[in-house]
């Protein structure tokens, strides 16, 4: 079954579940996490020498938490994404945006 046919689609609609998908061959949809996952993989991957799963797990968290709460992002006005979220919410939440 395509996950773009009526019969997948309207299962997920009559669950009450919101489909993200932007209609132009959702090309875009996946572009976030696509540039996420090369920053991870050239900034912290290719360059460590990790011995063990455990060892890479923490290497993997250490370096999220330096790309959410410390790295500046151009996209981002040169703010970190925690910043970001945190601002989107406090504005939803005082209903100010």
């Amino acid at each position: 079954m395509q996950f773009t046919s009526k019969a997948f689609t309207g299962r997920l609609d009559s669950a009450g579940i919101r489909i993200s998908m932007d209609g132009r061959g959702r090309v875009f949809d996946n572009i976030f996490i696509e540039r996420l996952w090369r920053s991870v993989k050239y900034e912290e991957v290719y360059i460590k020498d990790y011995k063990t799963v455990r060892e890479a797990e923490a290497g993997l968290r250490k370096y999220l938490e330096f790309y959410n709460n410390e790295r500046f992002h151009q996209s981002l006005m040169y703010k970190t994404p925690a910043v970001m979220y945190f601002q989107q919410e406090v504005c939803k939440e005082r209903r100010l945006c």
